[in-house]
């Protein structure tokens, strides 16, 4: 499946991803300089959320477009179970 999103979309979506790997960064630095571990913690957990809502917001946002994928594949052979397990699978991938 591809991935296909319109300005704003992809613009919501990156501006997350740049906020994680921000946050990532910080967590290597505050690794580095021997920070508090409790600190360390919640800048990773922040970091984990913001990686979250960027996936969910790509499913969100693309979901029209696996129903399609999905519609296709079923008109390409592929049966619905088959279909339902790889959606699944890409939902279950974020939990």
């Amino acid at each position: 499946m591809e991935l296909d999103l319109a300005g704003a979309e992809l613009k919501s979506v990156l501006n997350r991803l740049r906020r994680a790997q921000g946050q990532i960064s910080g967590v290597i630095k505050m690794i580095e300089e021997g920070r508090d571990c409790e600190e360390v913690v919640t800048q990773l957990a922040a970091a984990s959320r913001a990686l979250d809502r960027a996936g969910f917001a790509i499913i969100a946002t693309g979901l029209q477009q696996c129903l399609t994928d999905v519609e296709d594949g079923m008109k390409n052979g592929e049966d619905k179970d088959a279909m339902r397990a790889r959606l699944e699978k890409l939902f279950l991938s974020l939990a």
